[in-house]
């Protein structure tokens, strides 16, 4: 079931099927990169090129030249030697032949059958909305799980203030405390005093009769919802928001899969069982993606109607696994008929007056507040020449952050991911369609560093990403090490897989 070839095949580049066992980690970019001193260099050598030349077409032309003539001065070596060709490439030059490449599965639907689904949902769609609608008013009714998450208080903070929105339904797992040291349980949290916590924090304790918190876990089937609560939701629910999701880069596959892919399959099957329920007003279920489901796409923009697999393989699981889950929503569209949205949001930052992340340290905000709890540990110390002397040195390799200045980032601010999530529930027309809450307003990792500098007053020092994985940051780490701050070198070592592969050039 967790099994990468599900969903993907191997090809040779005859086009034959590889019948062979697809490993998670074959699909990513670190798999097939940093294998060699002189890949790592000449990696390092074309950032520095560009960077001087602005002209990256150019250099890559001529890297492919510098690779040819390795492989041809291979061929003379080899040939002298009496050895194998591709086993001296790869040894003096760290210059391998892929003699495959990695595909999603076809799904068997002609784009004529596509359409005149899409047709039929969006008409579905579209009698289901009006039989919400009172008036000039729609009285819509949505279960949203992923509430306590950033992307999912923004939405329960807008549904509040949304005349459309009548009652939102927020799936939430009881939490459990335990005594640090002996792990006795001491107090349980049900999910009516979260949710009633929850909307303290976002100031909605006025609007508390808009809301119901359910019991639930995406992770079981039928979203762990009991039977009277599924009885309930079958005759109220018009929407379903699957916004839970793990946005941890840096986890395992399996930890990935079980939340992002049978997540979402547990949540597609439960607005399957709505819709087909007996005189339900449900409407449509919004899946929320990622616009990073294309992974490392080169050369030419990724299409926004279709998932190719990327030529240069993919960043983390988090991206493979999303991008799976976003087969599995188009499947249950095209062969059982659930009328899906899907909402892809770019890298989501605070709200766009303000800069408000309701707390949240992941993605962009955590080397943020990585830059600024140094700055603070710098200032705090100032007095003893010793502990400022330790503090300057943490500052420096914390203040050291993976990016080639003019890489980019497409940054988006929360309450517009929210707002157009919100706007879909209403448009019948979304329905079947897979949109990119993005912008084209891209930032580079200089202009950050820009910012950084004006706003929090941190001298960030950009480091080639190549070296700093290879080279900075295990010696970093070292250090970090002797002086009893693995903490801090867990961080780091964290925010470099993170932003190493979305803040090179390219």
């Amino acid at each position: 079931m967790t099994s990468p070839g599900r969903y993907i095949e191997k090809v040779s580049l005859s086009g034959e099927v590889l019948e062979e066992v697809i490993k998670p980690e074959h699909l990513l970019v670190r798999k097939h990169r940093d294998y060699h001193v002189v890949d790592v260099y000449a990696r390092h050598l074309m950032s520095r090129f560009i960077e001087a030349t602005g002209d990256e077409a150019q250099v890559k032309k001529t890297m492919k030249e510098a690779r040819k003539l390795g492989m041809k001065a291979s061929k003379f070596l080899a040939k002298a030697l009496g050895s194998d060709p591709e086993k001296v490439s790869r040894k003096l030059f760290g210059l391998k032949s892929r003699e495959y490449y990695f595909r999603y599965k076809r799904h068997p639907h002609t784009r004529a059958e596509i359409d005149a689904c899409l047709a039929r949902l969006r008409s579905e769609a579209h009698q289901a909305l009006e039989a919400c609608r009172e008036g000039d008013q729609l009285r819509l009714r949505v279960l949203l799980t992923g509430g306590t998450g950033f992307v999912g208080k923004e939405i329960l903070w807008q549904a509040a203030l949304d005349p459309n929105i009548e009652r939102v339904y927020v799936l939430i797992r009881p939490k459990t405390i335990r005594d640090r040291k002996t792990k006795e349980v001491l107090e349980i949290h049900t999910p009516a005093m979260r949710g009633r916590e929850l909307l303290r924090t976002l100031l909605l304790e006025d609007k508390a009769d808009k809301f119901h918190f359910l019991a639930g876990d995406i992770e079981e089937p039928r979203l762990g919802v009991s039977e009277e609560d599924y009885q309930m939701l079958a005759g109220q629910l018009t929407h379903v928001i699957h916004c839970a999701a793990s946005v941890a880069f840096d986890d395992p596959y399996e930890e990935s899969f079980a939340a992002n892919v049978l997540g979402s399959l547990n949540a597609l099957e439960f607005s399957l069982g709505l819709q087909q329920a007996e005189a339900s007003p449900f409407v449509a279920h919004l899946s929320i993606e990622t616009s990073y489901i294309h992974g490392r796409q080169v050369h030419e923009p990724a299409r926004e109607d279709e998932i190719v697999f990327p030529r240069n393989f993919y960043n983390n699981y988090y991206e493979l696994t999303k991008a799976m889950a976003s087969l599995e929503t188009e499947r249950f569209m095209l062969e059982k008929g659930l009328r899906v949205v899907q909402l892809c949001p770019a890298i989501v930052i605070g709200d766009a007056r303000y800069g408000n992340n309701r707390g949240d340290l992941k993605v962009v905000n955590a080397p943020v507040n990585a830059f600024g709890r140094a700055r603070e540990n710098l200032k705090d110390s100032r007095g003893d020449w010793l502990e400022f002397s330790k503090a300057w040195m943490l500052y420096r390799m914390a203040a050291l952050f993976p990016g080639d200045p003019s890489a980019e980032l497409n940054l988006i601010p929360v309450d517009w991911v929210a707002r157009g999530i919100l706007a879909a529930t209403a448009r019948a027309k979304a329905v079947g369609e897979r949109i990119h809450l993005a912008t084209d307003n891209r930032i580079t990792t200089e202009m950050i560093q820009q910012v950084v500098g004006e706003e929090l007053k941190v001298d960030v020092k950009l480091a080639d990403p190549t070296l700093h994985r290879n080279v900075q940051l295990p010696l970093i780490a070292k250090v970090l090490a002797g002086l009893k701050q693995k903490r801090l070198a867990g961080a780091l070592q964290k925010l470099g897989s993170i932003f190493g592969g979305y803040s090179e050039w390219g």
